[in-house]
């Protein structure tokens, strides 16, 4: 087994803790069904959002679906003019047998436009 990195982001309408949690929940379990691991095979998550998120950590989400002994950490994105708003992206590592060609990296909702070169390349 190795470890594997999958990426994955999606946005929210506005910085509501709730619709946080919500959209960071739904962006983890559908990363966790395309790539079909456990809770146990989780190395780390590594989240970030952009400026515009700070009602509430978005590794608050993790720990409320039982990966709370999986190592979490939240970071700020860096300002780059016309980056997309208020995104929270996630860098999920695993350990797997699965080739990086295997991996299925998940955008949802507005992120989709972040990197079209890796959605649905199935």
């Amino acid at each position: 087994m190795v470890v594997r990195g999958i990426r994955g982001a999606t946005t929210v309408v506005e910085d509501k803790a709730d619709e946080v949690l919500i959209a960071t929940r739904e962006l983890l379990l559908a990363m966790q069904k395309e790539n079909n691991f456990a809770r146990q095979d989780i190395a780390s998550i590594l989240f970030t959002v952009t400026k515009d998120i700070r009602s509430v950590f978005p590794a608050e989400a993790a720990r409320a679906m039982g990966w709370d002994l999986v190592p979490l950490l939240c970071f700020q994105e860096i300002e780059v003019p016309g980056a997309l708003p208020l995104c929270i992206r996630v860098m999920l590592h695993v350990n797997t047998d699965k080739s990086q060609e295997e991996i299925t990296h998940i955008y949802l909702k507005k992120a989709q436009a972040l990197r079209q070169d890796l959605i649905h390349k199935k």
